[in-house]
């Protein structure tokens, strides 16, 4: 059922926006093209991921001449990410890119990336996710049907904005009603520094923030200039507590019925946008904190020590390594340095 309410949504939105004809893999007859990927993603046309995914497309169908298309989604068009991970895992969608934090239900190791503090900068990053600890990743995510491609797409460093005051100290976040995406490890570190976090889809976290359901909330400064949260905020803490990537996940039995090469040209391109989009993302979001101060957010950027400190003390790294395993945390902090 849920695979034919997938696809009933995906050929509602085809018509919607106009785009290239619907086709499944399983029957390659279309206008223009022998196959055709549907990508589903959660970021307005303007974010970086999909003017990547827009040119990579158009890479793609000329390096095919024409037999191989990418249809996209932007924008939540197919739903929330909850309902798009259903999509991927049942081929009702073929390519989808979303948080490694959204698949743990399935894929436990898959959200290891994100744990608070863990990188320093964007050095250590790539060192991550780009070497053993993003292999093994991919591996484990690959077990469960779903490919992920090498090169990992970039969400940027994660900032807490706030509508009643700054986030300076760890006892700031005593009590504070803080929007968070519906994942555990995120729930979590909030959790470990006495907030009170509230899971909430990010369609509908303006909303939440607007009628006080919630007093602030968590993403990178590319996600709160583009979903506007600083309409309904005041403040915003540099606080650089979670890096967080995009994994381009294809539906390995939807892939796998291309034929070799055009396998391999959409392998490539999808690798190179990638690099592309982390360049985008990272000029973007160096360059907005200006922008978001003249739309009336007061910045500021807290010393990270003391939240690393209340992470080890309350026991949130001893927690999570022993739920991600001595491997996975072992190569995490290769990169990263030690942590517990």
């Amino acid at each position: 059922m849920a695979k034919a309410i997938g696809r009933r949504r995906v050929m509602r939105a085809g018509a919607a926006v106009g785009a290239l004809p619907l086709v499944s893999l399983l029957s390659p007859r279309a206008e223009a093209a022998d196959f055709v990927l549907r990508y589903a993603n959660n970021q307005p046309l303007t974010h970086p991921m999909n003017i990547e995914a827009n040119a990579m497309a158009k890479r793609i169908a000329d390096e095919s001449k024409g037999r191989l298309k990418v249809m996209i989604f932007p924008n939540n068009q197919l739903g929330g990410d909850t309902e798009m991970v259903t999509e991927i895992r049942s081929g009702a969608i073929d390519l989808y890119t979303g948080s490694g934090l959204l698949l743990q239900s399935f894929v436990p190791v898959a959200g290891a990336n994100g744990i608070g503090y863990a990188f320093k900068d964007y050095d250590q990053v790539w060192a991550a996710m780009d070497g053993g600890f993003g292999a093994y990743i991919r591996a484990a995510i690959g077990k469960a049907g779903l490919i992920a491609f090498e090169k990992i797409w970039d969400n940027g460093f994660r900032q807490v904005t706030t509508s009643t005051h700054p986030i300076v100290t760890p006892p700031d976040y005593k009590g504070v009603k803080i929007r968070v995406p519906v994942m555990p490890l995120e729930t979590s570190l909030f959790e470990h520094f006495g907030a009170a976090p509230t899971g909430i889809d990010i369609k509908e976290a303006y909303t939440a923030l607007e009628t006080h359901l919630a007093d602030a909330q968590e993403n990178p400064l590319a996600l709160i200039e583009n979903w506007k949260f600083y309409e309904v905020q005041k403040y915003c803490s540099l606080t650089n507590h979670m890096w967080d990537g995009f994994w381009m996940l294809a539906n390995a039995r939807n892939f796998s019925r291309l034929p070799p090469d055009l396998q391999e040209i959409a392998t490539r391109n999808i690798n190179e946008a990638a690099l592309a989009e982390r360049a985008d993302v990272r000029r973007l979001n160096e360059s907005l904190q200006g922008k978001l101060q003249s739309q009336g957010l007061r910045f500021n950027a807290p010393d990270p020590e003391p939240f690393r400190d209340v992470l080890r003390r309350t026991g949130f790294y001893a927690m999570w390594r022993e739920r991600f395993g001595d491997t996975v945390w072992a190569l995490l902090e290769k990169a990263s340095g030690k942590l517990s």
